[in-house]
């Protein structure tokens, strides 16, 4: 997949699973390649701002396998953000199709 397009959604992806369950680097990295390919060491500093900025919060959480971890939990100002950027996208997205959508009528001609 293209990186651009990668980067520009990747912070509404991390929103997206973390409201749906808190979970850890690692795990929100496993869950967003199920989809999307990304690199860990793009995913912490995104994690780093979103936390920074409020979106996220923060708690260890224990494990049966090892260390505490650090878990990432979605805010009530991360749940506002995230619902503005569905929107967005939503907008977005739906005008991408429609060019799409008019460019292969026009090289069909």
């Amino acid at each position: 997949m293209n990186v651009q397009f990668k980067k520009g959604v990747l912070e509404l992806c991390v929103l997206i699973l973390i409201a749906d369950k808190d979970q850890y680097g690692y795990e929100l990295a496993q869950n967003i390649s199920d989809k999307i390919e990304v690199a860990e060491g793009t995913l912490y500093p995104l994690l780093r701002r979103l936390t920074k900025e409020g979106y996220l919060s923060t708690y260890l959480g224990e494990s049966t396998e090892g260390p505490p971890r650090k878990y990432y939990a979605i805010t009530e100002k991360g749940k506002s953000y995230m619902e503005k950027l569905i929107y967005e996208w939503r907008q977005f997205s739906s005008a991408v199709d429609q060019f799409i959508k008019e460019g292969v009528k026009h090289g069909d001609k």
